[in-house]
């Protein structure tokens, strides 16, 4: 199997500093703690993935997307094929495992409620970024596989506020 996947560093800014939304992943087997996103289906465009796995899994509406305004496309060129060419934050490709996938990771701002349950995921919640750094220092392992090491992306290469 291959997968390509959209997911999600949803950020926000609190009296305590950065926080992003960390889920936990709801299916058997499959117990560690996880950013928002998923598999992109077939010629689905990426940014609407992207909103669509953020809404699924924690209840909140994609309002921004950095780098959103880079886009471009090739709608009206060629009927027959079209493309579209996004900047994310981060990507990701598995060199070793089960699963075979690639994935795009991008930062975005979100609104409304998070959801107790959703989409294969529970307990969407803020947590600071300090916090999650703490958290990857004691024991890493209870994040996934693919987002440990976006965490690691993200904790090495984001300037974040105190």
């Amino acid at each position: 199997m291959f997968y390509v996947n959209a997911r999600a560093f949803v950020e926000r800014d609190s009296k305590q500093g950065t926080e992003l939304v960390i889920q936990s992943r709801n299916k058997p087997g499959q117990e560690y703690l996880e950013l928002p996103g998923g598999r992109i289906e077939l010629y689905e465009p990426i940014y609407q993935a992207l909103i669509r796995e953020v809404e699924e899994e924690t209840g909140l509406k994609v309002t921004r997307i950095e780098g959103a305004s880079k886009r471009i496309d090739t709608t009206g060129i060629n009927p027959d094929f079209e493309v579209e060419v996004v900047e994310p934050f981060c990507a990701h490709q598995t060199t070793k495992g089960p699963i075979d996938s690639i994935g795009m990771y991008f930062i975005c701002k979100a609104e409304g409620k998070l959801l107790e349950a959703g989409d294969e995921s529970l307990n969407p919640a803020w947590v600071n970024v300090k916090h999650i750094a703490s958290m990857m220092e004691q024991n890493p392992l209870q994040f996934s596989d693919i987002d440990r090491a976006a965490l690691m992306f993200y904790l090495k290469h984001r300037v974040v506020r105190d």
